[in-house]
Parts: C-alpha cells; structure tokens; sequence
C-alpha cells in the first residue's frame, strides 16, 4: 500500500476545521447566531459528502470560537504586538481564533492546533500571513503552556506511598 496518494490534511479533523474556518468567516461578515450560521453553512455551502461526525466536528468548533470569541481576541491582542485583530485579514484572524480556541478551551493538543492552523493558513491564505500566524500561535502556545504549567504546580500533590501504621 502506497501513501503517496493520500492527500495531504485529508482528515475528518482537517476537513472540519476548514469548514469551521468558512463559517467563522460568514460570522465575521454578517454576524449570523450560532444556529443559523451552521444551518445556512450546510445547506449552502458545505460539501455534501462530509460526514455527520466531520459536521458535528467543525459545528462544535466554530460555535465555541465565537462563544468564546472576547476571551480569544484578548489572548491573542496580548501578544499582537502593533496589530489590531480588526485590521488583520478576515482569514488570518480567524485561523488565530480557530487556533486559539483548541489550545484553550478545546482537548487539542497545542502542537496539534499549531500544526492545522498552519496548513489551513497555508492553503486559506499568503505565504507572509502563515509565517504571521507561525509566530503568533507559537507565542500563544508558550504562554498556555507555561500557564498549564503554573496550574498543575499549584494543584495538591497526591502522595504515592502507602504508609503502614
């Protein structure tokens, strides 16, 4: 078996972040709620052979970026030194977004959303906004993982020692 065919971000996982990062642009633009943006996205826009699990995916991934869109704007302001998120690229912000709300309210990995945000910027995207996005999103990722860092050593330490009394 050769894997040489295989298309490069063919995933479920993939193909859901990128109709995630389609529908947080049609939110940008008209400011759709949550429901309604999904159902016009998969009514008019979606590719009809996706999966219930890759809709379901990229639903749950675009509705709790815009849930939690004030909390992600601010993270990644923080370290937008000299760029206001308004100004940048429909595109490129929501890449950041999408990104950010894996790493932080989200099971993904770090590495793992760092990773697809740069393919989908990649292929959504300039070669300048990636290398953009590149820098930025490694920035975010230092920082929660020095801040998942700090919380796990502050949590109680559950000793592993049995002591017979």
């Amino acid at each position: 078996m050769s894997f040489e065919n295989i298309e490069k971000g063919s995933g479920t996982r993939h193909k859901a972040r990128e109709a995630a990062l389609q529908m947080l642009f049609a939110h940008d633009m008209d400011g759709s709620p949550c429901p309604v943006l999904t159902d016009n996205y998969w009514n008019e826009l979606g590719d009809s052979t996706h999966d219930d699990k890759t809709r379901e995916f990229a639903n749950k991934l675009s509705c709790g970026t815009i849930k939690n869109i004030s909390e992600i704007d601010e993270i990644i302001r923080i370290r937008a030194e000299h760029w206001r998120i308004e100004r940048m690229a429909i595109v490129d912000r929501n890449v950041l977004r999408l990104a950010v709300f894996e790493m932080y309210f989200h099971d993904t990995p770090d590495t793992v959303a760092l990773n697809e945000a740069l393919e989908i910027a990649r292929k959504f995207s300039t070669y300048e906004a990636t290398q953009f996005i590149n820098g930025l999103l490694d920035s975010i990722k230092q920082d929660h993982e020095k801040s998942v860092d700090s919380s796990n050593d502050k949590a109680p330490q559950v000793s592993t020692t049995s002591s017979a009394k």
